[in-house]
């Protein structure tokens, strides 16, 4: 029998020929990833660890990017840690206020990820850059200290589901309406500890920005890791951003899979998970009542890419957010930022009446930037829409594309572009 994609990954990085799912496995790491909230943790415990250093200076990256800049002095205590030890250990890849971004749209847009890597951060949608081929997957912050240290991190090789994507997307149906169909199809926990590996000729009617999506939210459906093969798009982003070698694996013809989907992209309409979790799903069509909102988020590492930029910008241009509403847009990095103040979609942001940050995580964790109060809604295009996941737990979360975000600021309820 064959391997998967994820497996033939696995199985180079741990120096076999093949491996098996169930199978623990030690492997090497190209890269491991903290942040300002996971980072102090596993600093901790590699000062417990009594060891000299980290394993490789080039193959770190600390992106202080959840409360950044720093909300209170809690954080920027973290934030100092962080620092402090990124200088100490002379890590190539920290990334400090003014070149900071949201760590999953940072890391791919610099080129340190690459096809064929392995990549664990201590963040649960490190899943993200299996849109270029690889495998990265999240992990706790003591695994995060180990793999400073070693450069290796024991797993146990996932089975995988196949996921056939066949058709083109209509218009206003994004990569957030594809992976928000899934989870509600399959639920949060269809996919538990198994690779979500996306094939089919739909492929090529997604762009780059809608694959780190779809991911991106491979953790959401409960899923080790999500993939992509590797194809003319991906090579020429890789290209592009990194200056890495990378290698294509593509799964065998036999390959075992626990489970086969084919999804037709063109029947699929904008889609919202509502409250409290993200396989809560109802396409717009549904939604027969009006869902009054008092705030829409436009951002996160899931949806505050250039794509997402631009798609909220068409919805506003000319439009503006309903009174009383609060709209805010966060790109994702800083260059992110630029090209969309360069292309003018910033002018249309505030003629609008909505407000740009800098990049942060910010909301999509109740972190600051946009908290709710006891009994508001918001539509927001993050990733997890749990109980209290952005303020007050009596408050409510629908995750949604840009496009219904934006249409739904604009109606002060949710609504799709095809109704304004």
């Amino acid at each position: 029998m064959g391997m998967t994609m994820s497996q033939k990954i696995l199985a180079a990085h741990a120096g076999l020929d093949r491996v098996e799912a169930g199978q623990l496995i030690e492997a090497d790491l190209d890269l491991v990833l903290g942040n300002d909230i996971t980072s102090p943790v596993a600093i901790k415990e590699m000062e417990k660890m009594n060891v000299e250093g980290v394993f490789d200076k080039d193959k770190i990256a600390l992106v202080p990017d959840h409360f950044v800049p720093n909300k209170d002095i809690k954080s920027a205590e973290h934030c100092k840690c962080v620092r402090e030890f990124a200088y100490r250990n002379e890590i190539t890849n920290y990334f400090e206020v003014g070149e900071m971004g949201i760590e999953h749209a940072l890391l791919p847009e610099k080129g340190l990820t690459v096809a064929g890597d392995v990549i664990i951060g201590a963040d649960s949608h490190t899943c993200t850059y299996g849109a270029l081929g690889a495998f990265s997957t999240g992990v706790g912050s003591t695994d995060m200290a180990a793999g400073m240290a070693t450069g290796k991190a024991w797993f146990k090789v996932p089975s995988a589901i196949k996921f056939n994507l066949i058709g083109k997307p209509s218009k206003w149906v994004s990569g957030k309406d594809v992976i928000l169909h899934i989870i509600g199809m399959i639920g949060v926990d269809g996919a538990l500890y198994k690779s979500m590996e996306f094939v089919g000729e739909g492929m090529k009617n997604l762009t780059m920005d809608d694959r780190f999506t779809i991911a991106n939210m491979a953790i959401e459906a409960g899923g080790k890791n999500g993939i992509f093969p590797v194809d003319e798009l991906a090579v020429s982003y890789m290209k592009e951003h990194s200056s890495k070698t990378y290698t294509i694996y593509e799964a065998d013809a036999d390959a075992l899979y626990d489970e086969e989907y084919t999804i037709d992209l063109s029947l699929l309409r904008p889609t919202i998970a509502f409250p409290h979790l993200p396989e809560n799903t109802r396409t717009i069509d549904e939604i027969k009542e009006d869902i009054l909102i008092d705030q829409v988020v436009i951002g996160s590492c899931t949806n505050g890419r250039i794509d997402d930029m631009r798609i909220a910008a068409e919805v506003l241009k000319g439009r503006h957010v309903a009174k009383g509403m609060r709209c805010i847009v966060i790109p994702a990095t800083q260059s992110v930022y630029m090209q969309a103040m360069e292309e003018g979609l910033l002018k249309i942001f505030i003629e609008a009446g909505a407000i740009v940050s800098t990049p942060t995580c910010g909301p999509c964790l109740g972190g600051y930037m946009g908290i709710l109060a006891e009994g508001e809604r918001c539509v927001s295009t993050t990733n997890r829409n749990f109980v209290g996941r952005m303020g007050h737990v009596n408050s409510e979360i629908f995750l949604a594309s840009p496009a219904v975000a934006a249409a739904s600021a604009v109606m002060g309820k949710i609504s799709c572009p095809c109704r304004l």
